[in-house]
């Protein structure tokens, strides 16, 4: 996700509701200033899930959101915040 969505407990929120969805994966500030989100899961959830990234908690301002959509590799046993 790009635009506000640094230092406006964007990574709390989405773990918060990946859990609630029972996704698995990570969430991560990055470098440049946007968060990446690696889930997988239920297609239902995933999608739930992205709908929720689009828009963030309050007082984040989404502005791009880049999904790629592949197969799952297993290797996450719960969501988690990834600290890069």
């Amino acid at each position: 996700m790009h635009g506000l969505v640094q230092g406006v407990y964007f990574r709390h929120f989405t773990l918060q509701e990946a859990r609630r969805l029972r996704v698995a994966g990570w969430v991560a500030n990055q470098p440049d200033g946007s968060v990446r989100v690696v889930a997988e899961g239920d297609e239902a959830a995933l999608r739930r899930l992205l709908d929720f990234l689009h828009h963030g908690p309050t007082g984040a301002r989404v502005e791009t959101v880049q999904s790629v959509w592949s197969a799952a590799s297993g290797n996450f046993a719960e969501f988690r915040v990834r600290y890069l």
